[in-house]
């Protein structure tokens, strides 16, 4: 198969005096975005040759924790959105929506 196009999305990091992230902004040319300020960041990178998953977690020192329990909630949410489409287990994509449910009623998050 030859690649017929390239895309880049660019994660700028900045730290502190210690290395704690102060400032994250992400580019994505193809999807309109440009130096778009986050304050956190889960990357997860599949590495078939070493059947390993390689993550990045960070956030920023001013994240708020309510919002960081909202973006683990929707981060869950859109993984067993993905699980499904990429696998087509129903029944499994259902018991993770179902975690997710469960998860968002513990913290609080649904009213």
């Amino acid at each position: 198969m030859a690649i017929k196009h390239s895309s880049k999305i660019k994660i700028e990091v900045g730290l502190d005096e210690n290395r704690i992230p102060e400032l994250m902004k992400w580019s994505a040319d193809d999807g309109g975005i440009s130096n778009k300020e986050s304050k956190a960041l889960l990357l997860s990178v599949w590495d078939s040759k070493e059947k390993e998953t390689y993550k990045i977690n960070l956030w920023t020192k001013d994240m708020p924790v309510d919002e960081m329990k909202q973006f683990f909630h929707q981060t869950l949410v859109s993984m067993a959105d993905s699980f499904q489409l990429a696998t087509n287990d129903d029944k499994m994509s259902a018991t993770m929506r179902d975690f997710c449910d469960y998860f968002a009623e513990k913290l609080e998050l649904k009213g």
